[in-house]
């Protein structure tokens, strides 16, 4: 089978192909949003690189998994789903099953709540660093909260699978406990923000 060229020079007019055919603008809001989660996916694979729990690895690359599958649901346009009304009543297409399993996030939740159970209580506000890997899991964080916020402000035009806004509110919370065990594995101590100082 041969080999299609990577690019197609159809993207150079500013506009691009969602999933289904149809044209947008490459500032589009849709793009905003799994463009950011594209870069989450992309931090986290660094992060991956530099933590040395097998079990987080694993669990981290489990989210990379869902990530491509939000990224996908996000550059797909609704409407095939969505509810239609007939003629005098009501008739309704069944919901799509969600794009995130509640076992996936129930997964996320579990992992936060074993690894918080070995950190020491927190003292303060804490700043990111440390260590390259903390510095990393909170470069994540952040980027997976813009993703959040993206995902929000897209909410407002069209109907976001609900499932993929609590997955992505509970890795962000996942990514700052992984920060503050990389801290502790490494027998560093966190950053904790002094108020004095300002």
């Amino acid at each position: 089978m041969k080999k299609s060229k990577l690019y197609t020079r159809q993207g150079d007019d500013g506009t691009t192909s969602l999933v289904g055919g149809h044209r947008v603008s490459k500032t589009h809001p849709r793009l905003e949003a799994y463009g950011t989660i594209d870069e989450l996916n992309s931090f986290i694979g660094l992060l991956i690189t530099e933590i040395e729990d097998a079990d987080v690895q694993d669990l981290l690359l489990s989210v990379q998994r869902k990530l491509f599958a939000i990224g996908s649901s996000l550059a797909t346009e609704l409407g095939t789903n969505a509810p239609k009304l007939g003629e005098g009543s009501a008739c309704v297409e069944p919901a799509p099953p969600p794009c995130i399993p509640r076992t996936a996030t129930q997964h996320l939740e579990q992992a936060i709540d074993l690894l918080d159970s070995k950190l020491p209580a927190m003292k303060g506000f804490v700043i990111p660093g440390g260590c390259r890997s903390a510095a990393l899991a909170h470069v994540c964080r952040t980027v997976c909260r813009r993703a959040e916020r993206q995902i929000y402000l897209l909410n407002k035009e069209v109907l976001i699978d609900k499932s993929i806004l609590v997955f992505i509110n509970r890795l962000s919370d996942l990514l700052f406990v992984i920060a503050r065990q990389e801290c502790v594995r490494k027998n560093i101590d966190e950053i904790i923000w002094d108020n004095r100082c300002i």
